[in-house]
């Protein structure tokens, strides 16, 4: 597999400019749209997502209960029942994006996502080390998953860091790691309580089955402040993609914003995981998603953010009440997943013929 990013045919971006004050700000129109195409959807599978279940409800009850009114038992189950899903699957999904465009624009490949890297395996390690040596609660769960997800990184970057980091070595390093942690996690599981266990393993196979609003505040708090920095760190690496030499001569220092890229995407992996657990493609198709969609010559972490979000709030959506079983949506994820990759392997056997 090539580590060049997906083509997209040449086109002449139309552009406006943002002026706040002193500060200008140019955007893509098309981007723009995109974006509001997003958006819109977003709200809507939003509404359909809490209407939907054993007490079905009206998008029109929704509308009123999110608008603040609404008789008090479709408030409970709007607000109490589904709400906190819900947003955990925006949540997690929009999280998942911006760490997987962080990977993709530093490795400049369109493989580099956290999860085939590792490190949500490792975050998951360090989900279970907290979970059967220190306390259940989130916050443990939650400094484990950073602590399991920060190792995962340090391991990988250790072993593929000789003579310059590369992307397909640092993909293939990460694979090796990734295997590895997954028999780590299956050996431990086969060791703790079988209650234990079980919550574990339905947790592994990534899924939104009983986040509670504690679980989804504490990761929120513990990624804002990365996903606000990964907002001011776009332009250090769009510069990157000029080349280190040109990226160094306009004022960038390319090891240093490279090392705060990864280290955002692995804390933002680490609080993703520890709301839905370790939910795989998301993280490598959304970045990619929104690139073609919006035709920009780099990825875009606000972009993909959206685009991760519509991903899973649908999949869970699928996972729910579209299958004759309730599955994780780690499973549906994993199939769609699946013909993304196909459809990239395609893509580029088409490039080179």
């Amino acid at each position: 597999m090539s580590s060049a990013p997906l083509p997209l045919r040449p086109t002449r971006p139309r552009r406006l400019l943002l002026r706040v004050g002193p500060v200008r700000l140019p955007l893509r129109v098309r981007s723009l749209v995109v974006a509001a195409a997003c958006v819109i959807a977003l709200v809507m599978l939003l509404v359909l997502s809490l209407g939907m279940g054993a007490f079905p409800l009206s998008p029109d009850a929704v509308v009123a209960v999110l608008l603040g009114g609404g008789d008090p038992l479709d408030r409970t189950v709007v607000l109490e029942w589904r709400l906190p899903r819900a947003l955990a699957a925006v949540s997690v999904g929009a999280l998942l994006a911006i760490a997987g465009s962080l990977f993709q624009s530093v490795t400049r490949n369109p493989l580099a996502s956290p999860d085939i890297l590792g490190l949500s395996n490792g975050a998951f390690t360090g989900m279970l080390v907290a979970l059967v040596l220190v306390s259940p609660s989130p916050s443990a769960r939650t400094l484990g998953a950073l602590i399991g997800g920060l190792s995962a990184a340090a391991v990988i970057w250790l072993f593929a860091a000789r003579g310059g980091v590369q992307g397909f070595r640092l993909i293939l390093v990460g694979i090796g790691v990734s295997a590895m942690l997954a028999s780590l996690n299956t050996w431990m599981l086969l060791q703790i309580e079988l209650e234990t266990a079980m919550f574990a393993s339905a947790w592994g196979a990534g899924s939104l089955n009983g986040v509670t609003s504690e679980t989804l505040v504490t990761a929120l708090v513990c990624a804002a402040p990365f996903v606000l920095a990964s907002a001011g760190l776009g332009p250090r690496l769009r510069q990157l993609d000029l080349g280190d030499d040109v990226a160094a001569a306009t004022g960038s220092r390319p090891a240093l914003v490279r090392s705060a890229a990864l280290l955002i995407g692995v804390v933002l992996v680490a609080a993703a995981t520890t709301v839905a657990g370790p939910v795989a493609f998301v993280a490598l198709a959304a970045p990619q998603v929104a690139r073609l969609l919006a035709r920009t010559p780099y990825l875009s972490p606000g972009l993909s953010a959206l685009v991760g979000a519509v991903l899973l709030l649908a999949s869970d959506i699928v996972a729910q009440h579209l299958l004759p079983v309730v599955l994780p949506v780690g499973v549906v994820t994993v199939s769609v997943g699946g013909a993304y990759l196909v459809l990239m392997i395609v893509l580029e056997i088409r490039r080179r013929a």
